[in-house]
């Protein structure tokens, strides 16, 4: 827990000085709470932009910075410090994650905030927005892992959160995207938040997450075995 928290507070720090990490995290909570407060469109569905943002700030944020802090710190030498001073690749990797999940959970807040929720509905939303976290934060790793430099995780990071993040938005307007958006967790996230205070949840959302989950898991551990954090 030592070497854990070590990194945690690294991570704050390096994040205070890196102003595009800093950028991906608050982007979208002030996208959200200026077009909740700005835009009124009639018959709009209630906390449009709120929910919307809260699903695409999940398949962005968490992914990209993950990916994105994992290869910087490769590309540096700074992960092969780390090893020499004692910290395993497990522990540095719970730090970071730990880290990012907890600065996302913060912005989920404002999204929260700004759906109305009554005490029950706010739990369950935020219930939500950590599974979704989550599993974005481990594709995120999974990324950084496989490549070698920032530049060739940037590269890689882009059209994966481009997939996550909007597919859930261009599906409300193509019927052949909502079908092949249905087999991704952002999807059923979206859709289990707008059913939130609305309708009941479908089990099969559920599962589809949860398939995702499971993917991503194993996925993790094999790049994790092959290519370590070297």
């Amino acid at each position: 827990m030592k070497n854990i928290s070590a990194i945690f507070i690294k991570q704050i720090k390096d994040t205070l000085k890196n102003k595009t990490t800093l950028i991906q995290f608050i982007m979208f909570p002030i996208l959200a709470v200026i077009m909740e407060n700005s835009v009124k469109i009639e018959n709009m569905p209630e906390h449009f932009f709120s929910k919307l943002f809260a699903v695409m700030f999940v398949g962005m944020a968490p992914l990209t910075c993950m990916s994105s802090i994992i290869s910087e710190e490769k590309e540096k030498g700074t992960l092969r410090v780390l090893m020499m001073s004692n910290v395993s690749p497990l522990e540095y990797l719970a730090g970071v994650g730990a880290y990012v999940w907890t600065v996302c959970m913060a912005g989920s807040v404002v999204f929260g905030v700004l759906g109305n929720y009554d005490a029950k509905e706010f739990i369950l939303f935020m219930a939500v927005m950590a599974a979704g976290v989550l599993l974005s934060v481990m594709i995120g790793a999974i990324i950084g892992i496989l490549c070698k430099n920032q530049m060739a995780a940037t590269s890689a990071a882009i059209p994966v959160m481009m997939i996550f993040s909007f597919m859930p938005m261009l599906s409300m307007f193509n019927k052949t995207i909502s079908k092949a958006a249905e087999f991704f967790y952002t999807q059923q996230l979206n859709k289990i938040i707008n059913s939130i205070g609305n309708k009941d949840i479908e089990p099969i959302g559920i599962v589809i997450a949860a398939v995702n989950f499971i993917a991503a898991v194993i996925v993790f551990v094999m790049s994790y075995k092959r290519n370590g954090l070297e």
